[in-house]
């Protein structure tokens, strides 16, 4: 680890113990940042679990409007490109208000879009502007103690995941009640005021200094700083594989449980989310874990169970007990993966922010690409291409930092 990392460490370590209320006041914090998190998060594939009902009201099939999910996740890469670098060098107070506004007036156009291509516009610029998590993680690891870092971030993660969960579980419930237009009006209205709450109780930051170069130097100084640093780059890919895996198997299950061989409603579908609660029930023991013995050990944990997961996933596209397991197992692989990938890219440089970044990007780009090859996939070969799409990216990711730079 790289000494200005251990300087850090060893000045948080020696810190004097905070006051009682001055750490219940960062606890308040923790949980609200975490809560705002499962919003936003949620945004994310709020239109996964809808993809029946949407395919329905616009007159196409499901593997038809399956790219919307690509789009939400192409468009949350691209977004924090632009924005989540600016947590090194600007106020985040008026930046994640703003973003929440604009999140926010996307979810109502999509509400309102009279086709597919204006609602996929509406969830790109939702997506992109939905990158609030990222900009308050730097900030968590920043203020947790040295040896409960892994844990800090480990509940921010939960929030995360549980807002996926909330996007399947309960998107598809209420769709089913009341249309997928409602369910996007709904979110809406979370994202405006969780995120507004969570600006206003930001600590202030007016004194920071802006450096040179203007807001988008975190943006230009990506590429180097990933190439600089091994490890940062390790997680990048380790992260991409594993989230690409997720995503092909995830943003498709739908797909599988309304069609053949199950005829579930999407309703019933969507309660299979209720798996991903596995993620956000593992975050604090990967986060303990992780704490006593390192990132490396635990990201290689994490992909020995994703690789479990595969062949089970197969088996579901039969047996609906294989893909109850299978379920449990890639959730708890891709948490413990993700606090451990997250918790290494936020430590390893001098940059937070901006490795975070580029960390968090390399994720959901690999996650947008297997989703989309998953749904041409699905059309062309069914639920064994999807498999062979998620095992291909396991193994790209492990393959590619198997050995060191």
């Amino acid at each position: 680890m790289p000494s200005a990392v251990t300087a850090r460490g060893t000045q948080r370590a020696t810190r004097p113990e905070r006051p009682a209320a001055t750490r219940r006041s960062g606890d308040l914090l923790l949980v609200l940042i975490a809560l705002c998190t499962a919003v936003t998060a949620a945004n994310i594939y709020l239109a996964a679990p809808l993809l029946p009902l949407i395919a329905r009201d616009f007159g196409s099939t499901a593997s038809g409007v399956a790219w919307i999910a690509s789009v939400a996740q192409f468009g949350y890469a691209a977004g924090l490109l632009f924005f989540a670098p600016l947590g090194d060098r600007v106020n985040r107070r008026p930046l994640v208000a703003a973003l929440s506004l604009v999140t926010t007036a996307a979810l109502v156009a999509g509400a309102a879009a009279p086709g597919i291509v204006t609602l996929a516009a509406a969830v790109l610029v939702a997506s992109a502007a939905t990158v609030v998590p990222q900009l308050l993680v730097p900030l968590v690891a920043e203020r947790a103690p040295a040896h409960h870092r892994a844990r800090h971030v480990a509940a921010v993660i939960s929030g995360l995941f549980a807002g996926v969960v909330a996007a399947r579980v309960l998107g598809g419930l209420a769709g089913q009640a009341f249309g997928w237009r409602p369910v996007f009006v709904g979110a809406a209205v979370l994202t405006a005021v969780l995120g507004l709450l969570t600006a206003a109780a930001l600590p202030s930051e007016r004194h920071r200094p802006r450096p040179e170069g203007g807001l988008f130097a975190g943006l230009r100084a990506m590429p180097g700083l990933v190439r600089r640093s091994p490890d940062l780059w390790r997680a990048c890919v380790r992260q991409a594989g594993m989230y690409g895996a997720w995503s092909a198997l995830w943003t498709s299950l739908a797909l599988l449980l309304t069609g053949e061989p199950y005829h579930l409603s999407t309703a019933t579908a969507g309660l299979f989310g209720l798996f991903g609660l596995t993620a956000s029930l593992v975050a604090p023991l990967a986060g303990g874990l992780v704490d006593r013995f390192g990132a490396a050990k635990v990201v290689r944990g994490a992909y020995a169970l994703a690789a479990v997961s595969v062949p089970l996933f197969w088996l579901g596209g039969q047996a609906v007990v294989a893909l109850f397991v299978a379920a449990i197992v890639i959730h708890a692989a891709l948490v413990a993966s993700q606090v451990a990938n997250q918790t290494l890219a936020l430590t390893t440089t001098s940059a937070p922010a901006t490795a975070n970044s580029a960390y968090i990007v390399a994720g959901f780009a690999g996650g947008a690409t297997a989703s989309a090859l998953a749904g041409l996939a699905f059309t062309h070969f069914g639920w064994g291409g999807v498999i062979a799409v998620a095992a291909t990216w396991l193994v790209a990711g492990w393959s590619a930092t198997a050995v060191r730079r």
